[in-house]
């Protein structure tokens, strides 16, 4: 019976789609020819802000509870005026936490002080907020950076500068500070040692499963960047765990990876929904060392940070990858119209999709390029990717999106994010079928036409509705999904029923709506029969 019934209810709604409604549907003749796709307009495509946390660079400013709520609500908002679907948002800058009863102490950057209890759940707040507006919520992550440089507020490589409940205050084996006796010195958990990996994840997933996350993301920090003179002090680390590896920075490579491997395997095994992704420092090698590497000359991640993004890619350890492609296009050392056509041949033939880092921080900042004094670049750089399977984009960061140097926001928001977009779906993972929503009513106001929404059948055998997709036609228009000009918005699902109110609808025009229902990973039921505004 289950079957038949839902069969039943697929062709209902087919049917109701391609049988006019008497008195309300144009004439055969009356309809349109749907438009080619609009590469301009595409459906899918991921849509981001880094919002970074360490140094308190984006959020939190110092301020009250209140000052600090606000302060990221605006955030979301502006992302959700400006049509982007996620945020990436930095919860574990410095081996601390923003979420309650965590492995680390209390972030800093919440209240001035280290282990501070703030007296709310930040996190809960951050994925509540965003999950409210349907962005997705991704939560960053840095692996293994312990302390930022020395200063009133910051450690250094002073490990007595940590709260006295900090895990390496018992385990100071377990740090290693870099670069020594400089005032960028930092202190760093020791990658080599298998209990500190253990641990690194354990902290992770600690957040995973406390709270309802779409992602988890890792920055570019693993080995620290080198500094002149100077090497990462774990020879002795390297003596008593590195049996059967010969060559040092092969074993530092494999920590690493196992890192990245295991990390992708325990958040897939505790909720396989949730993605994994890591966006590494835009070089991986040099073609001049490595016959697969890219045509550039600048800073190799393999053999200087030790992470081989490439082999993660291709192993598929992770969901996605967001390479940080932070040079303009026709850099000679690294030309972001090289980097960008490598790392899609890198992903090729893979499950991993490919969003790409850009640089809005360098827009018009003192000693650029002449091309950062372009407000042009970063659009120009989205049109590139036009060509070479790029699934979305993320820009660092969002308080420099916002301030929109020299329109440079402006300009890439109107050539490229005129439309809102879908999330794009991952068919690796699972999934179960949508049963397509109904319109039950919809209304006319000075605000424009509201449509209350609720879904077919849930549950078993079929898919959980997370939110809804708004599709709005012209009278004489055939329905067409191939791209998103006819896609009003997404809304989140509440409760039984969804109400969403298309604000841009023109007075005494007449529409007719369709509406599809969409899990959490953004897959995408057939549409609801039409109705008619």
């Amino acid at each position: 019976m289950k079957a038949t019934r839902r069969t039943m209810l697929l062709a209902a709604g087919s049917a109701a789609l391609l049988t006019p409604l008497v008195g309300s549907a144009p004439a055969a003749a009356e309809w349109g020819t749907p438009p080619e796709p609009n590469p301009f307009t595409p459906k899918r495509q991921f849509r981001a802000m880094w919002i970074a946390s360490v140094q308190r660079l984006d959020w939190p400013s110092v301020g009250t509870v209140d000052q600090q709520k606000a302060e990221y609500v605006a955030m979301l908002d502006y992302a959700v005026a400006n049509r982007h679907n996620a945020v990436i948002v930095q919860v574990r800058p410095t081996a601390d936490s923003f979420w309650l009863d965590a492995l680390e102490p209390w972030s800093r950057y919440l209240t001035g002080t280290a282990g501070q209890d703030p007296g709310w759940d930040p996190m809960a707040f951050l994925v509540g907020e965003a999950h409210a507006r349907n962005l997705e919520f991704h939560a960053w992550f840095n692996p293994y950076r312990i302390s930022m440089p020395a200063s009133a507020t910051e450690a250094g490589n002073d490990i007595t500068k940590l709260p006295a409940n900090h895990p390496v205050r018992n385990h100071p084996e377990w740090t290693v500070p870099y670069p020594v006796n400089h005032a960028a010195g930092r202190l760093y958990y020791n990658p080599g040692i298998p209990a500190v990996r253990a641990f690194v994840q354990d902290a992770v997933m600690d957040a995973v499963e406390k709270y309802d996350v779409d992602g988890v993301h890792f920055d570019d920090y693993f080995y620290p960047y080198p500094a002149a003179g100077q090497d990462f002090d774990d020879a002795t680390t390297f003596a008593q765990y590195g049996a059967g590896w010969t060559d040092k920075n092969d074993w530092r490579r494999n920590n690493i990876n196992l890192l990245i491997q295991e990390m992708g395997q325990r958040i897939k095994a505790a909720k396989p929904w949730v993605k994994f992704g890591v966006s590494p420092f835009g070089i991986w090698r040099n073609k001049p060392t490595d016959p697969l590497g890219s045509e550039t000359n600048g800073l190799q991640s393999f053999d200087a940070i030790y992470a081989d993004s490439r082999k993660w890619v291709k192993e598929q350890w992770i969901d996605y990858i967001v390479p940080q492609i932070y040079w303009n296009i026709g850099l000679a050392v690294a030309d972001y119209a090289k980097l960008t056509p490598w790392w899609s041949d890198v992903v090729s033939g893979t499950n991993v999709h490919l969003y790409i880092g850009h640089a809005n921080y360098k827009v018009a900042a003192a000693g650029q390029p002449a091309a950062w004094f372009d407000p042009i670049e970063i659009s120009k750089q989205l049109t590139f990717n036009h060509d070479h399977n790029v699934h979305g984009d993320v820009h660092f960061r969002a308080k420099i999106v916002i301030a929109d140097p020299i329109g440079s926001t402006t300009r890439f928001v109107a050539d490229h994010y005129s439309r809102p977009a879908l999330v794009p779906r991952m068919s690796h993972l699972p999934a179960k079928p949508l049963l397509f929503p109904v319109v039950t009513r919809v209304s006319r106001s000075e605000a424009g036409v509201t449509l209350r929404l609720r879904p077919t059948a849930q549950g078993y055998p079929f898919g959980e509705v997370t939110s809804y997709a708004v599709y709005r036609f012209a009278t004489n228009e055939l329905p067409y999904f191939d791209d998103a000009r006819a896609l009003v918005g997404t809304v989140r699902r509440t409760g039984s029923e969804t109400t969403f109110t298309d604000t841009t609808a023109v007075a005494g025009e007449r529409y007719y709506y369709l509406v599809t229902a969409l899990d959490r990973l953004w897959n995408e039921s057939p549409p609801s029969p039409p109705r008619f505004a």
